[in-house]
């Protein structure tokens, strides 16, 4: 499983802990976007930054369009079916997708790609930046819900 996570909020009053966390993670901008394998230590750093990032499992499908339009290389190159067959063992970015959500490759395993994605704003706004999720806000854990966020944001 794979994880899709944006920050929601800016640096105004966090804490130099949440601050460090959120460097660690490479969410330094508002709207800037990561992909995360699910593991324990990253599910911990998640619930620290909970109030000022939102989360969810991305769908392969979703994590090949944000690739293709929004990912970028060292150089601001965009990313091409031809460049992840001569970097990587897989022949397309949708196979590339698939195999990073199922676990079996990693954002690592090609070179020269940026890990941080930069979106737009999403259309309509956020639902509300100082509550989760479950309350009617943007914030916190979302599961599959933030495909549909990326796809107003891509």
């Amino acid at each position: 499983m794979t994880y899709a996570v944006i920050r929601v909020r800016g640096s105004v009053n966090v804490t130099s802990e949440i601050k460090d966390t959120l460097n660690m993670l490479r969410l330094n901008r508002v709207n800037h976007c990561v992909i995360l394998p699910e593991t324990k230590s990253y599910l911990g750093m998640l619930q620290k930054v909970k109030d000022y990032v939102t989360w969810g499992e991305i769908k392969p499908e979703t994590l090949a369009k944000l690739l293709i339009r929004r990912g970028k290389r060292v150089g601001n190159n965009k990313i091409t079916d031809s460049f992840i067959k001569k970097n990587t063992k897989y022949k397309s970015v949708m196979s590339f997708a698939k195999a990073i959500s199922k676990g079996e490759a990693k954002f690592k395993d090609l070179k020269d790609l940026k890990a941080t994605i930069r979106l737009h704003p999403p259309r309509k706004g956020y639902e509300g930046v100082k509550r989760s999720y479950k309350a009617g806000g943007a914030l916190g854990y979302r599961g599959a819900d933030i495909n549909a966020l990326i796809e107003r944001m891509v």
